[in-house]
């Protein structure tokens, strides 16, 4: 089970949150890529070993938008907040 810690909230079961993927992945103009690059941005996301930032939504309980740097091979959260 993965403890996330929300800012708001402290440390919670995974089963309350949404990943929302990478964070500040730049939009580009859909108008100036062709419709497989458009949905290669839209679908394919990066997947590298390491620290990743995040985007993390507690659905089923504050329901605060949050990013944090997790690392993708041993799951710690990097700069997780103090616990409330």
């Amino acid at each position: 089970m993965l403890l996330i810690p929300c800012p708001w909230c402290g440390a919670r079961d995974e089963k309350e949150f949404e990943n929302g993927g990478p964070a500040r992945v730049p939009r580009p103009d859909p108008t100036a890529m062709t419709d497989e690059a458009w949905v290669d941005y839209l679908l394919i996301r990066p997947s590298h070993p390491g620290a990743l930032r995040e985007r993390w939504w507690h659905v089923h309980g504050c329901g605060q938008w949050f990013e944090l740097w997790r690392d993708t091979v041993t799951h710690d959260f990097l700069d997780a907040p103090d616990e409330r």
